[in-house]
């Protein structure tokens, strides 16, 4: 049960209201943002809520039990308050959230209503929406360790133990060509077999696209010095000639990879040889051998 401040008790029995909403938003990056739906700026308990941004929230419904509650804000895109790029760099995913409920007279008065994490964000050409999902969210995460074929550790977390810092792994190169599908063309990894950072991360280090990072498709080796990188997500914004990137080195998680790509079999946090969907599925037969839980690969 929520206990109202006895003075923003009062204000609410008082028949006429002069109330507000503010949102606190603690972002990936340790950044803190307010925002409020009032038409000038509030400042409470140390944290500035600026008015102008658009913010604004969808009804909030609270459910007894363990049942998520959801609650939806839309706002404006503007440099000043909230970026594009800062949503497609991933800034905002997970950020934390705490709706408050204000008297704007009085900021001082003010009751936490609810607090979340942003989840779903989807943007338009000059607002975006994001859903705030209650803090009951986090128990529909799967927890523990998962047993599987391939490897739940992230390529050089601590349970990997591979060190992406050194040169065989990461590397910084220069653009060279940009190709009409945002194709990046560098002739500064040639020691690189091709498909060395598929499933890897690049990381622009100048540019418009400066912080952000993108996930890897491909990376094809030609001639021997030129390489072409294709990302999964497109940019934001189209890179210049002579932009400076990061790239490091991918794995897909499986048993042949760690052992051949990294020697690094010892440390494989996966189950090789478990059997999957396609041996449940799998019909009665002689000539398939015994079934006595026994590796069914040839590694």
């Amino acid at each position: 049960m929520r206990t109202l401040p006895q003075a923003l008790s009062d204000h609410l029995k008082s028949g006429c209201t002069t109330l507000c909403n503010c949102w606190k938003v603690t972002r990936a990056d340790g950044t803190i943002q307010g925002f409020t739906d009032h038409d000038r700026a509030l400042t409470f308990a140390g944290q500035l809520y600026a008015a102008e941004t658009g913010f604004r929230g969808t009804e909030n419904i609270s459910r007894l039990g363990l049942a998520v509650d959801n609650l939806e804000v839309h706002a404006a895109l503007s440099s000043g308050a909230i970026a594009e790029n800062d949503l497609i760099n991933g800034l905002y995913d997970n950020a934390e959230v705490e709706v408050y409920l204000v008297n704007w007279q009085s900021p001082e008065d003010h009751v936490l209503l609810t607090k979340g994490n942003i989840g779903e964000v989807r943007r338009g050409k000059q607002t975006f929406m994001a859903e705030i999902r209650g803090l009951a969210h986090q128990l529909q995460q799967p927890q523990g360790r998962l047993f599987q074929s391939r490897c739940d550790a992230e390529l050089g977390d601590a349970r990997c133990t591979i060190d992406l810092e050194t040169a065989a792994h990461t590397a910084t190169a220069t653009l060279q060509e940009l190709g009409a599908d945002q194709t990046l063309t560098t002739d500064d990894l040639p020691t690189f077999a091709t498909n060395w950072f598929k499933g890897g991360q690049l990381q622009w280090l100048t540019g418009g696209n400066q912080g952000a990072v993108f996930e890897v498709k491909s990376q094809q080796l030609h001639g021997g010095q030129t390489t072409e990188i294709k990302l999964w997500q497109k940019m934001n914004e189209s890179p210049n000639l002579g932009d400076q990137f990061q790239i490091t080195a991918g794995c897909d998680k499986l048993f042949q990879t760690c052992r051949q790509k990294f020697s690094n079999q010892h440390n494989f946090r996966g189950f090789p040889h478990i059997p999957g969907n396609d041996f449940l599925l799998t019909t009665a037969s002689q000539s398939k051998g015994a079934k006595d839980g026994s590796s069914q690969n040839n590694e």
